[in-house]
């Protein structure tokens, strides 16, 4: 396999791929649905809660918070963030490590988009002869009202996609009314537009432009490749033979005939360069601009089975089964360790979402003055203590000093009981007073939480008094 390099740039030619069934088709268009699904559905699904919008996932800003259904992120949990990017990428290298770039060819927000805006030009303009008739004729009225059409409808899912997003930032049923009556805040204006635009510029006329050029992944991805990492791939020796690939013609109609005379079984028809999405020619071997989104193999397939010849000329495989004819292990080194590192990022994960402390609390010393020395000889220091409640009920908590002999603890505004509302923040200021100890400057003291219910774990906080 010899690896073809792009040109550094050169003017975009408009690229109409054909349409084609087989079962690679069916399973892009299986995944494009169920993404769009979740995409512009979840915003709309209610979910009740004791505190907090009635969304099932909204990232609230404000208030900071992110909700996942039951699931309430807070700022103190932003580390599930860097767990899950750190799982995305181990992710990433598993998957191409084993088939390639499939993650573009069938997930890829681009690869998704770009297949609905490509739909839509099918549905006005007809399949790949027709839209390249079409491209050439002069602008007429057919072709103004076509391209005009095509052009609008495109505009209208770049739009949702844009107001989609923007709805999993705010409460989407008042979005809309708000949107679509003048009185929404600016931002979300501002970000529908961005992105309405952003998306009909990259699916609609950018296309196989950013997955050649602008996408960092088809750099990165292709030195994750190995010698038996799956592709998909043409099959050169059966392809091409001795003598080369030939289209058919009289004494080339059967296999027989075309091994005997030392032809491959490519009849070079070009079904798999017209239905490719970046227009490229898989027979030329391993591409950038190749995204393995299989329909290359559908097509090729397909023509096989009209002519009664075995499927797999072109298909997934790795470099090595070109070579040799044996098919790659999927157990190696390379591999294990991949999937090690992703099982092991997914157990951190869900270990930190199914451990996060229900409450969190700090202690913080008022350094301005260090300690006072009262009347009576004792030393007091002062302390800022903030509890964050995380559960979606209110709490009734206890605070005890431990590590401090006869100390006495008061709270600024006589509080006895600590109650801190649903999923809520409380800020108390407390003193402490101890008689002062002989040859002690600093002593650390610890301060613990009790909930009254005895429902949640004691958790503590330690710090230091300072006698002089």
């Amino acid at each position: 396999m010899t690896e073809k390099e792009p040109e550094l740039y050169k003017a975009r030619e408009p690229i109409h791929p054909k349409s084609i069934k087989g079962r690679f088709r069916t399973f892009k268009t299986s995944m494009l649905v169920l993404a769009y699904a979740v995409f512009f559905l979840l915003p709309w699904v209610r979910w009740e809660r004791a505190v907090g919008p009635g969304q099932a996932v909204m990232f609230d800003i404000p208030s900071r918070r992110y909700y996942l259904f039951d699931l309430v992120i807070h700022p103190q949990d932003m580390f599930l963030l860097a767990g899950f990017l750190i799982l995305a990428a181990w992710l990433l290298f598993f998957v191409t490590g084993l088939v390639g770039r499939a993650f573009c060819g069938y997930f890829c927000f681009q690869t998704l988009w770009t297949d609905v805006f490509m739909k839509i030009e099918y549905w006005v303009q007809g399949d790949r002869n027709k839209r390249m008739k079409l491209e050439k004729q002069g602008w007429d009225a057919e072709k103004i009202w076509k391209k005009g059409l095509t052009i609008f409808l495109w505009t209208l899912v770049a739009f949702w996609t844009g107001f989609t997003f923007t709805a999993y930032w705010a409460d989407a049923p008042q979005l809309f009314v708000a949107f679509f009556t003048g009185t929404a805040n600016s931002a979300a204006y501002i970000t529908t537009g961005i992105l309405t635009a952003t998306t009909l510029v990259a699916a609609g006329f950018a296309r196989e432009q950013v997955c050649i050029y602008m996408c960092p992944y088809a750099r990165f991805q292709a030195v994750m490749f190995d010698k038996e990492s799956l592709l998909v791939s043409y099959d050169v020796n059966r392809g091409e033979g001795s003598t080369g690939r030939k289209p058919l013609q009289k004494g080339l109609m059967t296999l027989e005939e075309r091994h005997a005379a030392g032809t491959g079984d490519c009849i070079d028809c070009k079904l798999c360069v017209q239905v490719c999405p970046t227009g490229i020619d898989i027979r030329d071997g391993l591409q950038l601009a190749c995204i393995s989104c299989g329909l290359c193999i559908d097509a090729c397939n397909e023509i096989m089975d009209k002519r009664g010849w075995p499927e797999g000329l072109i298909r997934y495989a790795s470099e090595k089964e070109l070579e040799t004819g044996v098919k790659p292990s999927l157990f190696k080194f390379r591999t294990i360790g991949y999937g090690i590192a992703t099982l092991l990022a997914t157990g951190l994960l869900l270990y930190g979402i199914f451990n996060m402390k229900p409450v969190d609390f700090a202690v913080e010393q008022i350094r301005q003055p260090l300690f006072v020395v009262m009347s009576d000889g004792t030393v007091q220091n002062s302390y800022q203590l903030k509890i964050n409640n995380k559960e979606q009920v209110p709490l009734e908590l206890e605070l005890e000093l431990k590590g401090l002999k006869d100390a006495h603890v008061s709270i600024g505004g006589n509080f006895t009981t600590l109650s801190i509302p649903a999923d809520g923040t409380r800020n108390y200021l407390l003193h402490v007073r101890a008689p002062r100890e002989a040859g002690v400057s600093r002593q650390i003291i610890r301060f613990e939480l009790k909930d009254k219910s005895g429902r949640l774990p004691v958790i503590q906080q330690e710090t230091s008094f300072n006698f002089r």
